[in-house]
């Protein structure tokens, strides 16, 4: 990873603490004669270096927040790289470990003759279970055709009889008056 750069970085800072030491009591009473002007004007010496200094910070603040954001752009993509190798190596494991854990259940229920026999008993009961379960089921949908069947013949040995019943009435009353026709005509 790159690294800020000491020697430039450090060269403002020491100008500047040099700055601020009093060099001789000259200096000093050149400084207070100063700083009484200072608020109304400043000197063109002392707003150069106040432009040097903030151009030093800006500077090295950018510097920094440009290796803060490359350095979290290079660690989001080694996620991303990461997550991508692991999760296949994860799902690989896990049916590995469900495939060991089948086989060693499957050679646990069939190690010896007893549990093999034990298992077999399992396998026929539940095969039996299954059986009964479909015989019964069959037997129910035999009896509901069956009943089906019974209601649908006696509505349809009703349906018969009454008309049976009908056409013998009206067959009877013709007769009677083709009977009655045919004595008139004779």
């Amino acid at each position: 990873m790159p690294t800020s750069p000491t020697t430039p970085a450090s060269r403002p800072k020491a100008r500047a603490k040099a700055a601020r030491k009093p060099a001789s009591s000259k200096a000093s009473s050149a400084r207070r004669s100063r700083s009484t002007t200072r608020g109304t004007t400043q000197s063109k010496a002392t707003r150069a270096k106040a432009a040097r200094t903030r151009a030093t910070h800006q500077t090295e603040a950018a510097l920094r927040q440009t290796q803060t954001a490359t350095r979290d752009t290079a660690e989001v993509v080694g996620d991303y790289a990461e997550r991508a190798v692991l999760i296949p190596v994860g799902a690989a494991l896990i049916a590995r470990d469900r495939v060991v854990s089948t086989v060693s259940d499957t050679i646990s229920s069939y190690s010896s003759a007893a549990k093999a026999q034990a298992q077999l008993r399992r396998f026929e009961r539940r095969g039996i279970t299954a059986r009964n379960r479909l015989e019964r089921e069959v037997r129910k949908a035999r009896v509901r055709v069956e009943r089906e069947l019974r209601q649908r013949r006696r509505e349809l040995e009703k349906t018969v009889e009454s008309r049976r019943d009908v056409v013998a009435k009206n067959g009877s009353e013709l007769a009677n008056r083709v009977q009655e026709r045919v004595l008139s005509l004779v």
